[in-house]
Formats: structure tokens, sequence, C-alpha cells
């Protein structure tokens, strides 16, 4: 994907951003993470989302197994071992890191026990304003949002459901109480001193006119920096292409009027650990139970 546009520019960052390699380009290829898989459900579905758990696929959404919240710390010790370049530990899935208490508890852990790393989150949002002081306080520094439309009529065609307070929310409706949460959260989240990044997904032929808008919207609501993703053709949205290089440049062009873009995603799985630039996922060293089979909505 960097071949499609140039570096992030690093002087918009301060510090601890730069020592983040899913944020800075240059940390990118200086600096490791490790994705904590504790999350197991999720809430709301996505056209484009397959979560799964396999050793194959190398996408969000996919773990090789599931870790309780009392295993993240013994785990992160065995990845400090294996890459002492670790700078960050971030829950981002399998499912939603909000959609259950699982990954705040670990992260409550992970900051008594490594107070030196980054912590990170990412979610979908809707539940993002209801924790945002939890967040906060278990020394999150970065949370990323997915936000793929800020129009209902573009994000009810991407997302079709949305489960909240005990209630199954479908079509426009839920693609207008999850804007608004959405853009509620972030900007909670940002006025408590947490760095936001947007990721936004990029569909041809649904929200590739609206990406600017995206950025725009996010920005006046908090966010610091945003990173499209080129669609995976998969579930109902499999018969999508994903987007060409000149598609992803027109996107990041129009995002960056508003937002600096980050350009290395590598669309990591929710066990990944390692340096993102250096090829190399050391998770098969982490991960050696049996594959998980089943996967909750809802």
């Amino acid at each position: 994907m960097g071949s499609c546009g140039s570096a992030l520019p690093e002087e918009r960052f301060g510090h601890l951003v730069r020592k983040h390699p899913c944020f800075s380009g240059e940390g990118h290829f200086k600096f490791g993470r490790i994705h904590l898989p504790v999350s197991p459900a999720c809430n709301i579905r996505c056209k484009f989302c397959k979560r799964s758990f396999n050793k194959s696929e190398n996408r969000p959404g996919v773990a090789s197994e599931l870790v309780k919240p009392g295993e993240v710390n013994a785990l992160i010790e065995k990845a400090l071992r294996l890459c002492p370049e670790l700078t960050v530990a971030g829950i981002a899935g399998p499912g939603d890191t909000l959609a259950t208490p699982h990954a705040l508890e670990a992260f409550e852990q992970v900051h008594e026990r490594f107070p030196e790393l980054i912590n990170c989150l990412s979610t979908n949002g809707l539940l993002l304003e209801k924790n945002a002081e939890r967040i906060a306080n278990a020394g999150v520094q970065t949370v990323t949002v997915t936000v793929n439309g800020v129009d209902p009529a573009i994000q009810e065609q991407i997302c079709s459901s949305i489960a909240l307070d005990g209630k199954l929310i479908m079509g426009r409706a839920a693609a207008e109480t999850l804007i608004r949460a959405q853009l509620a959260g972030i900007r909670k989240a940002s006025a408590l001193g947490i760095t936001i990044k947007i990721n936004t997904v990029l569909i041809p032929g649904i929200n590739d006119g609206h990406i600017g808008e995206i950025a725009r919207q996010t920005q006046e609501a908090g966010a610091s920096l945003i990173n499209i993703i080129p669609l995976i053709p998969q579930h109902e949205l499999s018969h999508i292409r994903a987007p060409d290089c000149f598609q992803l440049s027109d996107a990041r062009e129009a995002a960056e009027r508003y937002l600096p873009v980050f350009r290395h995603c590598q669309q990591c799985r929710a066990d990944a650990c390692g340096i993102p630039g250096s090829g190399l996922d050391l998770a098969s060293q982490l991960y050696d139970r049996p594959v998980a089979e089943t996967f909750s909505h809802g």
C-alpha cells in the first residue's frame, strides 16, 4: 500500500505517537506491537466483515484463539522476549473491544504491569462515549475508530444492523444511531486527551466519493489521523472489487485536506505480533492452543 503515496509527516505528532507503528510511518519499521485477541463478540454487522478463528488468513477479524484478560500479561512477557522493540499493546478484536468488558479488563492489567507500553484500542465506536472515561483510566492512550460513512444513506449500505441496549436496530435507524455514537465518542475521547485515528474501509461504488466528508467530520470531532483501508471483497460485499491504486490515491488525497493520512497499514490479524514493517509476524510463536471454532455477533 505504501507505493500508492508518500509517508506521513511525523512532525504533526508527538513522541508517543511516533513510537506507535500503526500511527507513524517511521515507527512502522522500528517498533513492535502485539494485538491481544480478547474480545469475543461484536455489536454491529458490517456487510464486508467475516470474523473467523484460523491460523491461515492474514486480515482483520481473524485470530487463532481467544485469550482471557487474566492471560495477557504472561503473553506480553513472552512477546517482549521475542520482540524487545515492542512498544504497543493493542486490542483490535476479533470482535469489537467494547461489546464485552474483556478488553478494558485486559488493559487495566496491562497498564499496571507494563506502564511503559502504549495501550491502543480499536473499536467501531458504538459504545465509545459510554466507555471513554474507563478507557482513559485504563491507560489507553490511542484509540482507532472505524468510520465508514457519516451519511446514513451510505452507512446503511455498509452496516446492516447494530445491537444496542438489548435491542436489534436495523437499516437507516442503525446507520443514524451508529454515526451519532461514533462522532460523540470521538469528541469525548479526544477531550480526555486520547489520540484518535480513524480507519475507513474504501468501498468502490458505495463510499469512495465520501471519504473527504468522513475526514472532515471526524477531524472536527477531534480525530488526529486517518487510515484508508482497501476493501477485502468478502461476505455480503464479495461482488465488489477491491479499489485499485488510483482509487486509493484519490481517497487519500480527499482525506488529506482535513487529516494526515497513515499509508502503511497491512490490515493485520487480531493476534498479530512484531514489527509491522519487518514482514515477520511472531504470532505463531505465541499461540499454540487448538484453533477456536465459533464467533458471536450481537
